[in-house]
């Protein structure tokens, strides 16, 4: 008679892949600046009046991503890559152009500046990509950063994330970040 070899007992194996399941999840961190940082607007009060602002044409610039994924800023097509400048150009107007948005004189910091009303209105299509809203959104947001660095620059001789945080929020408001993005059109269904 052939002699029965020893099996190795498995019953807490089932136990022990649970367990390192669990300690890799708990000491894995997962990327927690991943997203858009956006500041929803506070909710309205119930009570409160609908009012009409009069906003003008020269503090907008529209962007528009249709379902091919093609930009067109203002009135002009344009690469991605080359947005970035146009929206700095029209944020900044270096020049007074009456073409771009207006600057109102606003003391920051017992100091007056020149603030731009620019708003960036960025609307898109149902059929647009989200590689390509990325990567517009991207530039955008490169584009107001570049300028915080450079006011930053001037004014306190260190870029926008090395300075203090109250420091930062004087940069903000010399540099506001106004983008407004309207709801998706399905151009495809008219």
């Amino acid at each position: 008679m052939a002699k029965k070899t020893p099996e190795i007992n498995s019953s807490s194996t089932a136990d022990i892949a649970f367990l390192l399941l669990i300690y890799f999840l708990m000491t894995s961190s997962m990327d927690q600046k991943a997203g858009l940082q956006r500041r929803l607007p506070p909710m309205p009060d119930k009570d409160q009046k609908v009012e009409d602002q009069k906003v003008n044409r020269r503090n907008i610039c529209v962007v528009k991503i249709n379902s091919q994924d093609r930009v067109l800023a203002g009135t002009e097509p344009i690469d991605v890559t080359m947005l970035k400048e146009k929206i700095k150009e029209f944020l900044a107007n270096p020049n007074n152009d009456p073409e771009l948005p207006e600057k109102t004189p606003t003391v920051i910091n017992g100091k007056e500046y020149m603030v731009s009303k620019g708003v960036i209105s960025l609307q898109n299509d149902r059929g647009t990509s989200y590689q390509a809203y990325i990567s517009v959104q991207n530039e955008i947001v490169k584009a107001i950063n570049e300028l915080r660095d450079e006011f930053s620059k001037r004014e306190y001789g260190k870029t926008f994330l090395n300075l203090d945080p109250e420091f930062q929020e004087f940069v903000k408001k010399a540099i506001p970040q106004n983008i407004s993005e309207a709801e998706p059109k399905d151009v495809a269904k008219k």
